[in-house]
């Protein structure tokens, strides 16, 4: 069997993490799979990955061989794309990663309306605010909204937040209305974290950025959560306008430190670390920013 083969098996087995599941896929006996695996490894004369009875891993050596591959696959994928994109409709599996609020708010009708139109795409949607490693966990692309990027991240910038600053009526009316960036020190700040630590917010004071530091009893790393607490009136949160909206609208929630500007935050597509970009992926990029 051709070494292309072997890789694309070997691909397929690392992120289904079984033999047993490629072998169903692919229609062909298990051990015929764990005999393509043992040839590669042979061939290589390294161990790529290691078996148990009820889990496989991948070694040292299998994770980069695994990444290397990809960006091979990946080439192949899209120098045949691009002979035949103009003429065909995009094909195949386009493995996501979405964040929880945002995906499920306003990217779930977007790809809906994808899977519509593109009816030989298959989608795999994985809603999470944890920060994906795309190459180990297998994704085509991951929809991040951040102010800071890695500096490795591979991106494409499809569209822009704004951060609002609320709190509820009934928190105000208690305990006073902040009327500049610094005043935040004296209330409960309800932060977009994973560690109950001293964080800071950063405004735009008189032309410059200026990071103040908040404290607050509950943290969260949805920013729902935190919306919905600040309405309970627990405290004063900053989140994406995508998620406010609908608090202001029904007046659960109102704007403070309206006359300082927050940084915005970008909405980016986040790639594999390879340039291959293959054509479903960019036909999907393309079909996101313009609905944002």
């Amino acid at each position: 069997m051709d070494k292309f083969t072997l890789m694309q098996t070997f691909v397929r087995v690392a992120e289904a993490g079984s033999f047993t599941a490629v072998a169903h896929q692919m229609d062909v006996p298990r051990s015929m799979i764990t005999r393509q695996i043992a040839g590669l490894e042979s061939q290589l004369g390294v161990k790529l990955m290691t078996r148990s009875t009820r889990s496989l891993s991948l070694t040292t050596a299998g994770s980069a061989y695994l990444e290397k591959c990809r960006v091979i696959l990946n080439l192949v994928d899209a120098t045949e794309s691009s002979l035949v994109h103009e003429q065909s409709a995009p094909r195949g599996q386009i493995r996501i990663g979405l964040p929880l609020s945002f995906g499920l708010q306003e990217l779930l009708p977007i790809l809906m309306d994808f899977a519509k139109q593109n009816a030989e795409i298959k989608l795999a949607m994985d809603f999470s605010d944890r920060h994906s490693n795309l190459i180990e966990e297998g994704l085509d692309m991951a929809v991040r909204i951040t102010a800071n990027l890695d500096s490795t991240d591979i991106v494409r910038k499809l569209g822009v937040c704004k951060l609002i600053t609320v709190a509820s009526p009934s928190y105000l009316e208690l305990h006073g209305i902040p009327l500049k960036p610094s005043d935040l020190r004296n209330h409960e700040c309800l932060d977009y974290s994973l560690q109950p630590s001293v964080s800071s917010w950063t405004y735009v004071v008189g032309g410059e950025r200026s990071n103040v530091s908040i404290e607050g009893r509950l943290v969260a790393n949805n920013g729902v959560a935190l919306a919905e607490a600040a309405a309970m009136g627990l405290g004063i949160t900053r989140q994406p306008d995508f998620i406010v909206d609908s608090f202001l609208e029904d007046g659960r929630l109102v704007r403070v430190l309206d006359d300082y500007d927050a940084p915005e935050l970008g909405i980016y597509a986040v790639l594999p670390s390879n340039r291959y970009i293959p054509h479903r992926i960019s036909v999907l990029m393309e079909f996101i920013s313009r609905q944002l």
